[in-house]
């Protein structure tokens, strides 16, 4: 049996590599647009259902398969990832002052079944950003932000847009990992 992660997120597959969790990266065969245009509910029970849905897309034979997924919303407005560096200055704009609920959500699979998931929600309160910070910060981090769906990397210059942040250091990350390792734990994949 193969551990995938089925991410081509680079800070994803940090985050297992770092606590020892040697996993195969796959990019999943998943269409998050059409699950997005139809969900009703909030953004953790979007991530959970994008979560579920690429652990299910690689989901075949004995292979356990992780799938993790994140969303933003800023009062009511669901973000993507920006689309060009145009429309990542406007999603800084839009966030600029207020609180950035940022779900992420992670799940496992295996034979075409979900196993297990789990979401969760951090607050991330935005410091007022000017023009021309957003401009000298895009210089700096784009394209690598490009991926970033609050268009932002906490490991790098993302630390700088915010005043304060309530919740899980791995959620922000897009990967709540603690409970991933529990039920990796469960799995008989890591040692108890």
């Amino acid at each position: 049996m193969s551990l995938i992660l089925a991410s081509t997120s680079p800070i994803r597959r940090q985050l297992l590599a770092a606590a020892g969790v040697t996993v195969e990266a796959q990019a999943p065969d998943f269409d998050e647009d059409w699950i997005k245009s139809r969900h009703v509910g909030d953004g953790a029970s979007l991530a959970r259902r994008l979560a579920e849905g690429k652990a299910l897309s690689l989901g075949g034979g004995d292979d356990l398969v992780i799938g993790a997924d994140s969303t933003v919303t800023v009062d009511g407005t669901r973000y993507s990832k920006p689309k060009d560096r145009d429309e990542a200055a406007a999603h800084l704009a839009a966030f600029s002052g207020r609180t950035m609920l940022l779900s992420s959500a992670v799940a496992l699979a295996r034979a075409g079944k979900t196993l297990w998931s789990h979401a969760d929600t951090a607050r991330l309160h935005v410091r007022p950003l000017s023009a021309s910070f957003i401009a000298a910060y895009l210089d700096a981090e784009w394209p690598a932000v490009a991926y970033c769906v609050g268009v932002f990397r906490m490991e790098g210059r993302g630390v700088q847009l915010f005043e304060t942040i309530e919740g899980d250091h791995f959620t922000i990350l897009g990967l709540p990992l603690l409970p991933l390792l529990g039920a990796l734990r469960r799995e008989g994949v890591l040692a108890s």
